[in-house]
């Protein structure tokens, strides 16, 4: 059986262990396993075909989306599917989504005009980021209409969350089907490259993360949790992390990689049944 996955460019520029170590588990029981970067190739979207028995959606660029979007469309396995990667990607979709589900998520506003969250931010501090944003980036704390200001230009919309007070640390869970697995570190726009340290995870928070995953339709994901004095909350959702700092990651993924090939597992995109 052929595996492809599209990777994303990492920083630095070195392999990820965790998918070293897959790919060669993967191969040794006989899988064919390719990747390839899609931004560092060059395609004709008009002759992209299925050539490999499933894909594995590491990346989430823009572009791999898109292309992973035309596979899909041609009716290619995908892990994890590509309607769910495809919304969940939006911050703005995963706020609805989350909250909808009974999920416990901060408060959130869009806009195109962020002058007008000035109000909002005099009764409570304001977590203010780009709605498709990854690793950190454009991550903005405002307590002032002041601080609002300052925010650089955009060209892309922003979500607007209240700020939940927490410990100071991100909770940071990463889940491989029904396991879960904490790690904690200080949250700043680098802190994605670093491992973090392993944590034990309350019942309470590790139901919550499966929750999270059958309402997103993920299998392989991971979530930003705040524990706070209301209990722990939700404030961010992303398919295929790094694992950085979870012990034995790789052959977990390669595992389930291996189990969700055979069939063994079934992940329904977040789409109301009666819509379809």
């Amino acid at each position: 059986m052929k595996l492809h996955f599209l990777i994303v460019r990492r920083v630095p520029p070195v392999p990820s262990p965790v998918l070293v170590e897959a790919y060669e588990i993967l191969r040794g029981r006989g899988y064919t396993v390719t990747e390839d970067i899609a931004e560092e190739i060059l395609q004709r979207p008009d002759e992209l075909r299925i050539e490999h028995d499933m894909y594995v959606l590491k990346s989430h660029t823009e572009l791999s989306l898109a292309l992973a979007g035309i596979l899909y469309t041609q009716g290619a396995n995908i892990l994890n599917p590509y309607e769910s990667c495809s919304l969940i990607q939006s911050k703005i979709i995963t706020s609805k989504l989350l909250r909808e589900a009974g999920v416990p998520a901060p408060d959130s506003w869009v806009t195109g005009d962020l002058s007008l969250a000035k109000s909002l931010v005099e009764e409570r501090p304001l977590i203010i980021k780009p709605h498709m944003g990854h690793r950190g980036a454009g991550v903005n704390l405002c307590r002032t209409p002041e601080d609002i200001d300052k925010i650089p230009p955009m060209h892309t919309p922003m979500i607007i969350q209240e700020a939940i007070p927490g410990p100071g640390e991100d909770l940071k869970i990463y889940v491989v089907g029904d396991q879960a697995f904490g790690v904690q570190k200080p949250f700043s726009e680098t802190s994605f490259s670093v491992p973090g340290r392993p944590v034990p995870i309350s019942d309470e928070v590790r139901k919550l993360s499966q929750r999270v995953g059958q309402v997103c339709g993920l299998g392989l994901y991971g979530l930003d949790i705040i524990e706070s004095d209301r209990g722990p909350f939700v404030v961010d959702v992303n398919y295929f992390p790094g694992y950085k700092g979870v012990p034995n990651a790789g052959p977990m993924i390669a595992d389930y990689i291996d189990e969700y090939a055979q069939g063994k597992h079934e992940l329904k995109a977040p789409v109301h049944q009666s819509n379809r």
